[in-house]
């Protein structure tokens, strides 16, 4: 089944409480994995920064929330148990344990004032879980992404909108930034110049030329077919080089990443996306607008 969100989490949470002992988190997140019969794959689902599993962290954000309504308590880090409000609540209620549930009780509302984490976030992607079965990480993750996404559209129509020279220079200092070519000065010296049987430049793998990569760089509206591929290697075996970059703005068919993968030589395929993404990654065309420090709780801080 779909992982559930955080608020369903709740009950089948506190009735794994429900013995009134302490639990530990992985005990607890054993538990619900099989409660919710998730899959391998499911379980190892991340957050789009990666930073964490997204059923480890909608576990986290249902016990703060039971927390803040007084249902559980944590006598130790890392460690949860069921309150006597807990348990009046299991047994008291039929129905699902939730937000709407909750927020009956003053110690929840007032956990809630004084919280912004509730505030949602517009223009998530289609495929994004519904804002309010998100947990506030999950809300500023997706939103990022969305953001990311949108700016991505903005650099490709960009790039095709300038002129092939400008994109040669993009292409020089997004490699340097990235940490080939050495200087922007030894990099554009010969990107650009050889001109060899679809060969657009080399550059200097490293700062001191132990070897060279050699790159084509198109501003394509189509896709980029396994001809195009096979005409690159070829001039790369002239060359005889074994590392190769090909850039473009649009995309590559599907024969041609298989080609690409089968050959002996090395051949690197940057679509539109990997090229804006890697823009984003490296400041290339894009300016820092704001910066948003997410802190939690060190427990550790407060043991005595």
């Amino acid at each position: 089944m779909a992982i559930p969100d955080f608020q369903s989490i709740m009950r089948p949470l506190l009735e794994h409480l429900a013995d009134g002992k302490v639990h530990g988190n992985r005990e607890t997140n054993d538990y619900l994995a099989q409660h919710f019969q998730l899959s391998e794959d499911e379980l190892a689902e991340m957050l789009p920064s990666g930073f964490a599993r997204l059923f480890d962290n909608r576990i986290g954000w249902a016990k703060t929330h039971l927390k803040g309504a007084g249902l559980i308590e944590s006598p130790s880090r890392a460690k949860y148990r069921i309150t006597q409000r807990g348990l009046d609540s299991l047994a008291n209620t039929v129905g699902p344990i939730n937000i709407a549930y909750l927020q009956q009780f003053d110690e929840y509302n007032h956990f809630k004032s004084g919280s912004k984490a509730e505030k949602s976030v517009s223009g998530l992607t289609t495929d994004s879980p519904k804002t309010d079965e998100m947990t506030p990480s999950e809300q500023i993750e997706f939103g990022y992404q969305k953001i990311r996404q949108e700016i991505e559209v903005e650099l490709i129509s960009k790039i095709k909108s300038a002129s092939p020279a400008f994109f040669e220079r993009l292409v020089v200092e997004l490699l340097v930034s990235m940490g080939y070519g050495g200087s922007l000065k030894d990099a554009g010296q010969t990107l650009g110049k050889s001109g060899d049987g679809g060969i657009d430049g080399v550059i200097k793998e490293d700062r001191l030329g132990l070897d060279v990569i050699y790159l084509q760089a198109k501003r394509w509206e189509g896709t980029v077919g396994r001809p195009e591929i096979q005409k690159f290697a070829g001039a790369l075996q002239g060359q005889r080089a074994k590392k190769g970059i090909f850039l473009t703005t649009s995309n590559f068919s599907v024969e041609a990443i298989q080609y690409a993968s089968l050959i002996d030589t090395r051949i690197v395929l940057i679509d539109g996306k990997q090229l804006a993404g890697l823009m984003i990654d490296t400041g290339v065309g894009v300016t820092k607008v704001a910066t948003y420090e997410v802190k939690r709780l060190d427990s550790d801080y407060f043991e005595e």
